[in-house]
């Protein structure tokens, strides 16, 4: 699984005009599921995310996780995080995951993260969203659950 994971002051999808998920403070975490990934992938992104230390401390030292500072997470599938355009200019999504897999493992994502006991907010799986952010800081990073980068 490959995720972008970005700090930021507010976030929020929207389908069809519709707000799906919305959070203040916290982390937006695009999130791809390619054919070789397992609930194991899943889980250890959910934790790495949730424990990321990537907010400031008193001192203005990037040292507290979204828990910490009782943010929220904002979980939106992306399988263009998949995209591979080494050959020619239009992406190819051979390595992403079938949608019921990918739904089965965003959705084991989302999980994880809630019973962590953090809020996580979502937007609407395989539907085209809005996605509006402020990234703070700005902060992001990039994961990848086979830890490729």
């Amino acid at each position: 699984m490959r995720a972008v994971v970005q700090r930021v002051s507010r976030a929020k999808v929207t389908v069809a005009g519709e707000i799906t998920g919305e959070i203040g403070q916290g982390l937006l975490v695009l999130l791809g599921v390619g054919r070789a990934d397992t609930e194991a992938g899943a889980n250890y992104l959910a934790d790495k995310i949730v424990g990321l230390r990537i907010f400031e401390d008193d001192a203005g030292k990037m040292n507290r996780s979204v828990a910490e500072v009782g943010g929220a997470v904002l979980a939106v599938s992306q399988f263009t995080l998949y995209g591979d355009v080494r050959k020619g200019k239009r992406p190819s999504f051979d390595d992403a995951a079938r949608p019921e897999m990918a739904r089965t493992l965003y959705e084991r994502f989302v999980s994880r993260v809630r019973e962590s006991g953090v809020r996580c907010e979502t937007g609407h799986f395989q539907e085209m969203m809005d996605v509006e952010l402020v990234n703070d800081g700005p902060v992001t990073i990039l994961l990848d659950s086979e830890k490729t980068f």
